[in-house]
């Protein structure tokens, strides 16, 4: 009992007093738990703190620190979008305040049973006779005045420690919010109070409050712009999701397995709902991420994957870094996350086939698949070409080829050493493509319009051209067939004809 009630007391104490290093909503940030029931983000000199309430008494408080970015305009549409699908986020935060929860228990553990081993230890070592000699020494201490004063400084110390600790007068749990008179100076505001009656905010945002000096028209104008961004992202794409149901999707047969394939999302998490709706409305059991998940690949960006990460829950995962996820960060972040990241190595795939995928060859990293420095765009296919031919088990070709730009496969599939070479890269969709391979055997090529709707390298809030998710079908180890389903800018949501990818080559 001794042992349980140290460990409990020094878990919330090691867990209230405990900070990590994360990266949220595109900001460096450090992260407390707190026992508020809130979660309150500061968000500099400039902007309004936010507070809103959690569900339980957990609370959180977040300090973001830097990012990159080139207007404020740009950062308010970020947290916008952001707002309107923030599941991705919230499952950082949830992942991380577990973790540390996790971490306190295991430290207090271990401290409480050094403590009472300790204890145990030094109550043993003198011996039945001196043990005798201090009980009867202790009590005769405590009787006097003295022995009290002792024991009361003593009481004191502890609990004076403990408040100093736990800090009940802190940020997170002093709420001083004037819901009748307005902002109050350095005081919490609701949001519709803060913007005015002349803005509407939706019904959801309620309960949200900002703080902060900074109540100039400039700032109002700032956050009346997001929320509008907000309100017209979630519609948007809420009525996208309601429409998901009402499509034609190939009804997969017995036997058969389906796996949606995603190519250029270039930051647009919005679109993260839609792809899971298709997703399970046609039967998937798995996801292929042909890169471009980001812009710049930068680590600000990491809320795309989480994003994409979080939405695909529960799905098979596997993923290629395309030539705007430069650098290590993509790559390295979607394997943290339990994505299958490939790298020039044929892996089981969807449905018992058999998968091989690479990187971009045109990222700044090139992946252990390429050690040369300077090899052309051709001559990465045509070593490419030699994985996949070196790797075909009886003369059969790799079922799946999964690389950003289809491009790359092209030698592939001339060998007749791949099925299906499947990616993106150019936002515009192309095929599936017949092509005979030089050794009899028939392949396709296939090319994913952007799913995040990207006319350029960057895409949040509502799409700016057709956005693509296709379902890819597969039985006995290949792929049979697939379908497009496409969304336009209106928001006309459209399940083309399934297409199988019949073979008629040799054997």
């Amino acid at each position: 009992m001794l042992w349980l009630a140290l460990t409990v007391g020094s878990s919330a104490w090691l867990f209230l007093s405990s900070e990590r290093q994360v990266v949220l909503a595109g900001h460096d940030s450090v992260l407390r738990p707190t026992l508020s029931g809130t979660a309150i983000i500061h968000t500099g000199p400039v902007l309004p703190d936010v507070r809103l309430d959690v569900a339980g008494p957990v609370g959180v408080d977040v300090t973001l620190g830097k990012t990159e970015l080139r207007s404020m305009d740009e950062l308010f549409e970020r947290y916008a979008v952001l707002g309107s699908a923030p599941d991705g986020q919230r499952a950082v935060v949830v992942e991380q305040v577990e973790s540390m929860l996790v971490a306190a228990v295991i430290r207090g553990a271990a401290i409480s049973l050094a403590i009472v081993a300790g204890g145990v230890l030094l109550w043993w070592m003198p011996g039945a006779e001196r043990r005798a000699d201090l009980r009867r020494r202790t009590r005769e201490a405590v009787r006097t005045r003295r022995g009290l004063t002792t024991a009361g400084v003593g009481l004191v110390t502890v609990a004076v420690l403990a408040v100093a600790v736990w800090q009940p007068w802190g940020e997170a749990g002093a709420p001083t919010t004037d819901k009748e008179a307005g902002p109050v100076a350095g005081g919490w505001s609701p949001l519709a109070r803060f913007l005015g009656p002349e803005i509407p905010v939706p019904a959801e945002l309620d309960g949200v409050e900002v703080r902060g000096d900074a109540y100039a028209n400039q700032t109002r104008r700032l956050v009346a712009s997001a929320v509008d961004t907000y309100n017209s992202s979630r519609t948007f794409y809420e009525k996208v999701v309601a429409k998901v149901p009402d499509l034609a999707l190939h009804e997969p047969a017995e036997g058969e397995t389906v796996a949606a394939l995603v190519s250029d999302r270039h930051d647009n998490v919005g679109m993260d709902a839609v792809v899971r709706a298709i997703a399970d409305e046609g039967g998937a059991t798995g996801i292929l991420d042909a890169g471009d998940d980001t812009s710049t690949g930068s680590d600000w960006e990491t809320f795309s994957l989480d994003s994409l990460t979080d939405a695909s829950d529960g799905l098979d995962k596997w993923a290629v870094t395309g030539n705007h996820d430069h650098g290590p960060t993509v790559g390295t972040y979607l394997a943290k996350k339990g994505w299958t990241v490939l790298d020039g190595e044929v892996v089981d795939g969807p449905g018992g086939s058999t998968l091989l995928g690479v990187p971009d060859p045109r990222t700044s990293g090139l992946g252990n698949w390429v050690d040369e420095k300077d090899v052309s765009f051709a001559e990465a296919g045509a070593k490419l070409a030699d994985i996949a031919c070196d790797s075909m088990d009886e003369g059969k070709p790799v079922a799946t080829l999964l690389v950003h730009d289809p491009s790359l496969g092209r030698e592939t599939l001339r060998r007749g050493c791949a099925t299906l070479v499947v990616g993106g890269h150019r936002h515009v969709h192309q095929g599936p493509t017949e092509v005979a391979g030089e050794n009899g055997e028939i392949g396709w090529t296939y090319t994913n319009g952007t799913t995040g709707g990207a006319a350029y390298a960057f895409a949040m809030g509502k799409i700016r051209r057709t956005a693509e998710i296709t379902l890819i079908t597969y039985a006995d180890g290949l792929p049979v067939g697939v379908q497009s389903v496409e969304l336009e800018t209106n928001g006309v949501l459209t399940a083309h004809d399934y297409v199988p990818l019949e073979r008629t080559g040799t054997e």
